[in-house]
């Protein structure tokens, strides 16, 4: 198979996978998503491959490029930020290869919704708080359908991680509050999680506006919410010494 839909991973090059690591490596033709993936992960590339920008180009340049290279005999690695399946865009050039009866595999990556929490030290899903995660955006120039809009998505009260949307934050926090989160609850934002870069902020739905509003955060950042950011919650069951099951007895 010559072509491989590979995960980059949150922006530390340490954080792609072996296997996606290898794929890198092995590659002979790379078209990656020059506004997100970080450049060093470039430096993986053997001597001689060719190295594409996809942020310069259109879906068809893109189907084009690796079209040509199949012909050719040649390996391709389309690289992705974080995962490709979330907000990767990758399901039309799917659609785009498998017209052209082109065969292709995916190499899943960490994605930045990931990278943040560790970034945050924080569970998603603590017992008696939240054991939901709910991954969205907010409506902009793509729409979202009417039923996952941020304010219909907040009635859960869950955690929630929000892409590409830092940009219109006073409209994200208004669709929360609107929607029933409290005013008093937690919110953080990571802008670039896991790159040198990295910078974190804290604060509530109520505060969080006035903390960023001398910041340059308008883009590459994950908005996190929910009570899980904050202390209170209950311990696991898995650990309690009264709990048994298949690998120790309860006391």
């Amino acid at each position: 198979m010559q072509v491989c839909f590979v995960g980059a991973g949150p922006g530390d090059p340490e954080l792609i996978t072996v296997k996606g690591q290898r794929f890198l490596c092995e590659a002979d033709v790379v078209i990656y998503a020059g506004s997100l993936v970080n450049p060093a992960l470039l430096g993986l590339v053997k001597q001689g491959a060719s190295i594409y920008n996809s942020a310069k180009m259109t879906l068809d340049e893109v189907i084009s490029v690796i079209e040509q290279a199949v012909a050719d005999h040649k390996q391709v690695v389309r690289l992705h930020t974080g995962d490709p399946s979330i907000y990767g865009a990758i399901k039309e050039q799917m659609d785009a290869l498998d017209k052209r009866r082109i065969t292709y595999h995916i190499v899943p990556g960490v994605s930045s919704f990931l990278a943040t929490a560790a970034a945050l030290q924080c569970e998603y899903t603590l017992p008696e708080v939240s054991q939901t995660v709910i991954i969205t955006r907010m409506e902009g120039r793509t729409p979202v359908p009417e039923k996952e809009k941020l304010s219909s998505l907040a009635a859960h009260n869950a955690t929630m991680c929000i892409f590409l949307s830092v940009h219109m934050l006073e409209d994200v926090l208004k669709e929360l509050i609107d929607g029933g989160y409290s005013p008093e609850t937690p919110v953080a934002v990571v802008q670039k999680a896991s790159w040198p870069e990295q910078k974190i902020y804290r604060g509530s739905l109520a505060n969080i506006a006035e903390i960023l509003s001398n910041e340059a955060v308008n883009r590459t950042a994950m908005i996190v919410v929910g009570k899980c950011l904050g202390s209170d919650y209950a311990l696991s069951r898995l650990y309690a010494p009264e709990f048994g099951h298949m690998y120790r007895d309860a006391t």
